[in-house]
């Protein structure tokens, strides 16, 4: 198997988005809307503006591992001086093909990216299935992390 890498273009949304519903719910997601108006909208305005770049991984034109960066900018902080912050999402290999590195080379590639964007910190809310992927990598857990819902 030779897998092609590359870099997401609004060609291949479609198939993108339908792995990111895919992946919201095998990680356990029941909402009975239809997201996709919401996830074109996003990704079209984000991957033209610069904010957002996802790396695909392609057996032949289908794809089988995806991932994903949000650049967002916070106030300058002494952990971040510049205030630039990676929003890794959307890391997600189909069940036929998992265990094989893609979603490795997919993070190395996506956080290549977030380096050259001049973000100072790459963060992740981690499915289970993730944790060891991203420990491996480097990634070290922080309990700091706290959510309020509207």
């Amino acid at each position: 198997m030779v897998l092609q890498y590359k870099k997401l273009t609004e060609k291949e949304l479609d198939k993108f988005i339908k792995m990111r519903i895919l992946q919201l719910r095998e990680e356990g997601a029941r909402e009975n809307i239809d997201l996709q108006p919401a996830l074109f909208d996003y990704y079209r305005r984000h991957m033209a503006d610069g904010t957002f770049v996802s790396w695909v991984a392609l057996d032949g034109d289908k794809i089988v591992g995806t991932s994903g960066m949000s650049f967002v900018e916070k106030p300058p902080y002494f952990g971040c001086p510049n205030g630039k912050i990676g929003l890794l999402s959307s890391m997600f290999t189909a069940k036929d093909y998992r265990r094989r590195g893609i979603a490795k080379e997919l993070l190395s590639r996506v956080v290549k990216e977030a380096k050259e964007y001049g973000c100072g910190r790459v963060q992740i809310t981690a499915s289970d299935m993730g944790v060891l992927l991203y420990t491996d990598f480097g990634f070290v857990k922080n309990s700091n992390f706290m959510e309020y819902r509207f």
